[in-house]
């Protein structure tokens, strides 16, 4: 039972009670919560026509193999709202990517690990930096503070809520 993290992101409905949600489900189906970043709002990537997304990272501890576990993801997800399209990047309740599964590095169709885009979003490298500043990445064996600080995305990113007013809420930790 090693790091795992898992990013959250919502933008539509209650975007902060949908994190609550998913955090709440991931500790009663997927694992034990182990910590977690602020709350960071966030503007959309790619397809721009959308409200902007709350997002944060948490870390987990889980005896779920990784295929288990992003299928536990995906079933929380759907029980959560989220009807999945052919389109990519669009407006949901609730997002759960695996960022990382310990060091495995997985390149399957149904999962690769770590996350491929992970070190091209600010709204994943800032939330890792801030709990896990130090974990290297397997692939690159660069620190999250390091690509952090070669992250190309401009991207506006501000705190929503601090870690520790979340702390409070969040009766997982």
């Amino acid at each position: 039972m090693g790091l795992i993290l898992l990013g959250l992101g919502s933008n539509l409905g209650d975007r902060e009670q949908n994190i609550y949600q998913a955090v709440d489900e991931i500790s009663h189906r997927a694992g034990q919560i182990q910590d977690f970043s602020s709350l960071y709002e966030t503007e959309p990537r790619y397809f721009e026509e959308q409200p902007d997304f709350l997002n944060m990272v948490i870390k987990i501890q889980s005896k779920l193999t990784p295929g288990q576990l992003m299928s536990t993801c995906l079933k929380i997800e759907k029980d959560l709202g989220r009807q999945r399209s052919n389109y990519q990047n669009r407006a949901r309740e609730i997002d759960i990517d695996m960022l990382f599964f310990e060091d495995k590095i997985l390149d399957t169709k149904e999962l690769k690990l770590p996350h491929p885009r992970f070190s091209e979003r600010l709204f994943v490298l800032k939330p890792l930096n801030e709990i896990v500043p130090q974990f290297k990445d397997p692939v690159t064996g660069k620190t999250m503070a390091t690509l952090l600080k070669e992250c190309p995305d401009e991207s506006r990113i501000t705190l929503y809520k601090k870690r520790k007013e979340l702390e409070i809420k969040l009766d997982t930790a």
